[in-house]
């Protein structure tokens, strides 16, 4: 943040949403307040190729830069979401992606890559790329490293997934229910379920992206596949959605906005 107490307005007061940010970053990390003087407000978004830069697509990290600038904050966003990630391969980054950053505040979503089962590979795989029990560990590793170092974290769930005919011909096998409209997340929804019970036990702030998505699609006349260019991947109207809903959650909250937050 550096430079943030004389950036002034033009009656010579401070900005409010300057003050106010710091204040809750200082609230919900116990920053020490010569940190929150000393640099630039620093986010990463830490994830996978949901997190990730997509060309000329401007995703939520981008979207955020552009609200925090636009609150006249000296603010960094870093997207570090790599396509293909699970928390276990995102482990061996952390340390260079994230720690090395001295990040501020860190967003984490992870998840779509750990539960996959590869169905289409010959034999066909039986189990996630990663278990359950060893996303939760991770997830609770990235969580303590950071807040030992006095980061706040903001979780986010995974967005639910949709068929699509590409992706019904490589998953559209046991344990996936092809039949079903939301047959690709059977094991999708269990990791976000753990994603929320992380946040309640390590208090830390979950954006509920999975459930926004899917209640968009169960809406009259609307579909999971309004927001995503794939079935996988959230498109320009998937991407403000996650946005809006992270703008509202701790530390970004900023007056009244709107957002699903747990």
């Amino acid at each position: 943040m550096k430079k943030h107490l004389t950036r002034l307005l033009p009656n010579g007061h401070i900005s409010i949403n300057v003050v106010l940010l710091m204040v809750l970053v200082l609230i919900a990390s116990s920053t020490p307040f010569s940190r929150l003087l000393a640099a630039e407000l620093v986010v990463v978004a830490f994830g996978d190729s949901t997190t990730a830069p997509r060309g000329e697509l401007k995703v939520f990290a981008d979207l955020l830069q552009h609200e925090l600038v636009g609150r006249k904050l000296d603010a960094k966003v870093i997207n570090a979401g790599v396509g293909g990630n699970t928390t276990r391969r995102a482990m061996s980054r952390f340390e260079t992606d994230v720690l090395a950053k001295q990040p501020d505040i860190v967003i984490i979503q992870f998840g779509i890559n750990d539960a996959a089962v590869d169905v289409w590979k010959t034999p066909p795989a039986v189990k996630p790329r990663v278990s359950l029990q060893e996303y939760e560990a991770n997830m609770r590793n990235f969580i303590r490293q950071l807040k030992s170092r006095r980061i706040q974290v903001v979780l986010m769930t995974p967005n639910c997934l949709s068929w699509t005919p590409k992706l019904k011909k490589l998953y559209g096998k046991s344990p996936y229910l092809p039949d079903e409209e939301s047959g690709f997340n059977v094991l999708l929804v269990q990791y976000a379920k753990v994603v929320h019970r992380i946040g309640r036990e390590e208090l830390v702030p979950v954006v509920d992206v999975y459930t926004a998505f899917e209640k968009h699609g169960k809406e009259k006349g609307r579909s999971v596949d309004d927001l995503l260019l794939d079935g996988m991947h959230p498109n320009r109207k998937g991407q403000q959605i996650v946005f809006e809903l992270l703008k509202a959650s701790a530390p970004f909250k900023m007056g009244s906005t709107s957002g699903e937050t747990r």
